[in-house]
């Protein structure tokens, strides 16, 4: 997904189809549906989304550090002093990792814009159904579900065990955002998972009868 790698082009319009038959239509019809599925599910998109995952946790695990001090009943000025050093470090990691996030969820939706015009194209089972991926999704699925478990755990675990006598305040704060972010996290791969299946089974599944009102449309992109 970077310049180097540009998407495919969108289909040329009706008027400008030039295919000499339709095998060649289906194999171009392939290629675009198989690359543009792994842009959005396949295992080095589920790779950088984990570690995006990371770098917020890590970005806020520099930031909770100076929490934890302020928080801490003895605050001395060294530790306050690398609280902020790391706070600094860990703004500068989190504001990139929230740009890159937000960057390739708009990439999505872009993505699913040409899925839904080259699938329009034509039908053809193989390349449906490993457009529907099944295995990725399930594997993004538990995935979000493990993040939104461990966020659950976090948001319950942590004010439950910390110990106010002794400043458990900062301690509190780190762990409410560090389950914020994992319940987020967890909640967009659900989202993505579920919503590319139903996606791509509406996209791939029989055509509409031709008496059918044309102003339905295509399935737009969620």
């Amino acid at each position: 997904m970077s310049p180097r790698m540009p998407l495919p082009p969108p289909p040329p319009p009706a008027e400008l189809q030039s295919w000499p038959d339709r095998e060649a239509r289906i194999a171009d019809r392939a290629l675009a549906l198989d690359e543009l599925g792994r842009r959005l599910l396949g295992p080095g998109r589920l790779v950088m989304f984990l570690v995006w995952c990371a770098l917020l946790q890590l970005g806020w695990g520099l930031v909770g550090v100076l929490l934890t001090s302020l928080g801490g009943p003895m605050r001395d000025p060294l530790t306050v002093l690398t609280g902020v050093f790391a706070t600094a470090l860990g703004v500068g990691i989190l504001i990139p990792a929230g740009w890159l996030t937000v960057r390739s969820l708009r990439r999505d939706r872009t993505v699913r814009e040409l899925l839904t015009r080259w699938a329009a194209l034509d039908r053809h089972g193989p390349t449906d159904a490993r457009l529907r991926a099944p295995a990725l999704s399930a594997c993004w699925l538990l995935l979000s579900f493990a993040m939104c478990g461990v966020g659950l755990w976090l948001g319950f675990a942590v004010p439950a065990g910390a110990r106010w006598e002794d400043g458990g305040y900062g301690l509190v704060a780190y762990g409410m955002g560090a389950a914020l972010i994992l319940w987020v996290t967890g909640l967009t791969g659900l989202a993505k998972a579920v919503g590319h299946y139903r996606f791509a089974v509406r996209l791939t599944g029989p055509r509409r009868p031709a008496g059918r009102s044309a102003s339905s449309g295509l399935p737009r992109p969620e």
